[in-house]
């Protein structure tokens, strides 16, 4: 029996300059109203300043950033969660999608996942979420995000692809750990993602 299909996201921590290019043109793409993202930059610092007791100042301070949207898992709970049948994982792609028909707003899945990735449309009371940019992509195009990153730190296609190509990585300091939903995501690691750390955007994502 053949695979299904499936494509996923790679994000190159040691690029992301944190500029939110992505954001805003996923923002753009899908008309999403202010106050919702699709995809969310994380900021994650750490590091500390000590003093050698002969008057100098040592630190090791970090930070690098995240890009995350929907990562189209393998093992999606937002499509366990859901009792009606609407979160849905396409298998001609793998992308996890939301049919609005039958979605009631009861938002399950939100609360399943653990990458924030659905979110509630207050006005019309249905879930939406980053579809991968599906149209694009049966036009053989890649998603908006991905052609906007001015330091090409985002990249998408076949997920056996972009493990040949750059990796299995897909655990980082900053997100839960990929065996909760086995995420269709590659990860270049930044160099100080083992150091001890925290999200300081927690208000913006």
């Amino acid at each position: 029996m053949q695979e299904p299909t499936q494509y996923g996201f790679y994000v190159d921590t040691t690029k992301c300059s944190g500029c939110k290019t992505c954001q805003v043109a996923c923002k753009d793409r899908s008309d999403i109203e202010v106050g919702k993202q699709w995809r969310r930059t994380y900021e994650y610092c750490g590091g500390n300043w000590t003093a050698d007791g002969q008057g100098a100042y040592h630190q090791d301070v970090f930070a690098y950033y995240i890009s995350i949207s929907c990562n189209h898992c393998s093992n999606p709970v937002c499509v366990k969660a859901c009792p009606t049948g609407a979160m849905y994982k396409e298998r001609s792609t793998g992308l996890v999608k939301v049919n609005q028909d039958l979605c009631i707003g009861c938002e399950s899945c939100a609360r399943a996942c653990p990458y924030d990735a659905p979110q509630i449309d207050p006005q019309r009371k249905v879930m939406t979420k980053c579809d991968g940019c599906s149209d694009r992509v049966a036009k053989g195009l890649k998603p908006s995000c991905v052609m906007s990153c001015p330091q090409r730190a985002l990249d998408f296609g076949l997920i056996a692809e972009l493990k040949q190509q750059y990796g299995n990585d897909s655990d980082i300091s900053g997100l839960p750990s990929s065996s909760i939903t086995h995420p269709n995501l590659v990860l270049k690691v930044h160099a100080k993602s083992g150091q001890r750390g925290e999200i300081i955007n927690i208000t913006e994502v």
